[in-house]
């Protein structure tokens, strides 16, 4: 679990209040933890839950972690193997660098390397001219992204990089959407994991070493991305794998760098204290007091306190999933038989269909007979 990010575990009550609707798991108890960050969110990657919320909904100005959705967007919707040319806009691009040059050539997926790992402004406004044609074109690509394919709305981009405006904004939950989202595509994990990278580009050659400090220092850190501008003060989006799980912390205009590492130390900790998560596979078959048989048709993952008792019910063909009385989850079953009756009259009607069809179409020799008089 990473004795590194852990303290002492405390004694808590355990009262779990978990909706489904809402997708929050919020512990309500005095030892949660106290951060300066403005904003922070911790989420479950796997069951969506909210375990930590501090106003997780206000407009915020990201700076560079806005590179997730640059990065997620280039590599679900580019090539990674296309060239780039770099153009004069993209070297004179100000903030942290990779120090490209004008006319040079390099793969996107070099670009997207620099621009997550380094934190390259410059990277960013190439894959943005290269995917859309302009920075302009490529922040509505990634608005509707968000809005589309993630489900975010309180989110707004006007440049791929996180260079302050006005109109460039998130909130700390949309972060954590948008990051459970991003963790999901296997190239983007192994780039935001990258804890040293050998950059050869014709203006650098040199050892990117990934800005995300708690990467190098933590294997369990599996991501993802710091920021900083002055008007946003620092901001910081973490994943943390543990055995059954991985969370995601996502702080917002910390007062300085060391109180974003802390204040995600101390999101992370409380997580892996104080949850744990279940799931329950999809055709994972159940059986009612009655003898009927049921077969979950979705997987599910519930995040709960680790004291909690969990029970397991089935009433009126749905799983219930309870804590002492309390239900805190309900997932919809399909009866066994049910699926077996509708499969049986699916065979008969395409017997039936096949009767019909040899009917319509005599062979030859019923043809023949029928000439003969024979039939």
């Amino acid at each position: 679990m990473g004795t590194k990010l852990r303290h002492v575990c405390c004694t808590m009550m355990v009262i779990v209040i978990l909706a489904a609707s809402t997708n929050s798991a919020v512990a309500n108890t005095e030892d949660t933890p106290n951060v300066h960050s403005e904003a922070a969110v911790l989420m479950s990657a796997k069951s969506g839950e909210v375990l930590f919320d501090k106003e997780a909904n206000q407009k915020m100005y990201p700076a560079s972690i806005t590179k997730i959705v640059t990065g997620i967007l280039a590599i679900e919707q580019g090539n990674l193997k296309d060239k780039v040319t770099i153009s004069e806009n993209a070297v004179d691009v100000i903030g942290t660098s990779v120090y490209l040059l004008e006319n040079e050539e390099m793969k996107l997926e070099q670009l997207v390397q620099g621009l997550l790992i380094n934190s390259g402004n410059d990277a960013g406004t190439a894959i943005a001219e290269h995917m859309a044609g302009s920075e302009e074109a490529f922040a509505e690509q990634m608005n509707t992204f968000v809005e589309e394919q993630v489900g975010v709305s309180n989110t707004h981009f006007t440049n791929p990089h996180g260079l302050y405006d006005d109109d460039h904004y998130t909130t700390a939950a949309d972060m954590a959407k948008i990051t459970k989202y991003a963790m999901k595509n296997s190239t983007f994990r192994e780039i935001v994991a990258t804890e040293e990278l050998e950059w050869i580009g014709e203006g650098w050659e040199t050892t990117l070493y990934n800005h995300h400090q708690l990467v190098r220092d933590h294997e369990e850190v599996t991501g993802v991305k710091n920021g900083f501008v002055s008007q946003s003060g620092f901001t910081l989006v973490t994943t943390y794998e543990t055995d059954n799980d991985e969370y995601i912390a996502v702080t917002l205009n910390a007062p300085t760098t060391n109180d974003s590492y802390h204040d995600t130390k101390r999101l992370l900790e409380y997580g892996v204290d104080t949850y744990d998560t279940k799931t329950v596979e999809k055709g994972k078959q159940f059986e009612d007091g009655y003898g009927n048989e049921y077969i979950l048709e979705h997987t599910t993952s519930i995040t709960y306190e680790k004291d909690a008792d969990l029970q397991f019910d089935i009433r009126n063909g749905s799983l219930i999933i309870e804590d002492d009385d309390q239900v805190i989850r309900t997932e919809p079953l399909k009866q066994i038989e049910e699926e077996v009756e509708e499969e049986v009259e699916e065979e008969v009607e395409e017997e039936e269909k096949v009767e019909v069809h040899q009917e319509e179409n005599p062979t030859f020799i019923d043809r023949l007979l029928q000439f003969l008089n024979l039939k």
